[in-house]
């Protein structure tokens, strides 16, 4: 009998919690209904908020933090081969990345390295991917100074990075500072070189960033002032132009807020960002010729605290991680209007962050 191939797509779900408990999820993702099922609750693991996969090789890189010996709290990122057959995540190795907790963790497009972000430590590291797919020991270390206008901004706090379409370029965002730093990516010698450094608008905090799927642009989203700048992105000479910054908040909100996450959807003419306080999602469409964003709307996302969201691989959807709200809505998207409609849907999960999805070949 001639076993035919079946696509389904996964997601990955991070989440605040402790180790003894749940913290990381395997789900299967219905491509129709925009739903999600559990496949498999990972425990063991405390606070894996972010993840980062590699889709071509079937591995998942998780952080996470642990308390050394010292009493410092320290970085980790555990590796996991995700089994298409059994649609089940196996831990191949955890290694220590940073000597601080992380927040983010980016995976370069040749599946060689994974960088880390501490917004504890004000750090940016790199760490090796070794050819069973397991985390090897940290290979580059970057430690940002100085201070910004705000008590919260006393330190560097590095918050993301994010590597650009030709894998020559990474972005930092630097919420302590202020600041944007952009890194030329030496894939096979493993290092982060400094490049160029953008300030932006003093007490801005900028949060993390997001380049254009096919055009020179790339968006940084703020949290501490509500706004999201775009810039012109040289990709030849890695550097950043400030073209326009927008408010993500409706003119009448007067209350506490502080943004979170950026993405643009799959055909670049639409962008989403994340409002913590107003807990909503900011809708806007990029005009391709300039680059600059038009708003389009703002929509609740029926829960507290959206902190990261996904959109779907066909863009259809759109799945925001409530933190405050232990669950994950779904949202329709409209693709020619990118305008967002809730699907009546969500998964309970406890204080989920982000979403990452994969696609896998399962037999018959």
């Amino acid at each position: 009998m001639t076993m035919i191939p079946e696509t389904k797509t996964l997601a990955v779900v991070g989440s605040y919690a402790d180790a003894a408990d749940p913290g990381l999820y395997l789900c299967e993702f219905d491509t129709a209904a925009g739903s999600l099922r559990i496949l498999q609750e990972i425990s063991g693991l405390h606070n894996p908020t972010f993840a980062a996969i590699d889709g071509s090789k079937l591995t998942v890189y998780a952080i996470s933090e642990e308390t050394g010996d010292d009493g410092q709290r320290k970085g980790y990122v555990s590796a996991f081969a995700l089994d298409p057959a059994a649609l089940q995540l196996k831990l191949i190795n955890k290694e220590e990345s940073v000597p601080a907790p992380t927040c983010h963790i980016e995976l370069d497009h040749s599946g060689s390295s994974v960088l880390v972000s501490s917004y504890h430590g004000g750090l940016l590291g790199l760490s090796p991917i070794l050819e069973d797919g397991a985390i090897g020991l940290n290979a580059d270390l970057h430690r940002h100074e100085g201070t910004s206008i705000l008590p919260v901004q006393s330190q560097a706090r590095v918050h993301s990075a994010f590597v650009d379409r030709s894998n020559r370029y990474a972005v930092a965002s630097d919420l302590g500072l202020d600041k944007l730093f952009v890194y030329r990516l030496d894939v096979e010698g493993y290092h982060l070189i400094p490049h160029q450094e953008v300030r932006v608008a003093p007490g801005s905090g900028p949060r993390h960033f997001v380049f254009h799927p096919s055009l020179p642009y790339g968006y940084v989203i703020h949290e501490l002032n509500g706004t999201i700048t775009a810039f012109a992105f040289d990709e030849e000479q890695g550097t950043l132009r400030e073209l326009q910054t927008v408010s993500t908040l409706p003119d009448v909100f007067e209350g506490d807020n502080g943004c979170a996450d950026i993405h643009i959807s799959p055909d670049g003419r639409f962008l989403y960002g994340s409002n913590r306080g107003h807990d909503s999602l900011a809708v806007y469409e990029i005009a391709a010729s300039s680059g600059e964003l038009t708003l389009v709307e703002i929509v609740p996302t029926l829960g507290g605290h959206p902190r990261n969201f996904a959109l779907s691989p066909d863009g259809k959807f759109v799945l925001v991680a409530n933190r405050d709200g232990n669950h994950i809505v779904t949202f329709r998207r409209d693709e020619d209007t990118g305008r967002l409609t809730p699907a009546g849907i969500e998964l309970s999960v406890s204080k989920p962050v982000c979403i990452k999805f994969v696609a896998v070949m399962e037999a018959h």
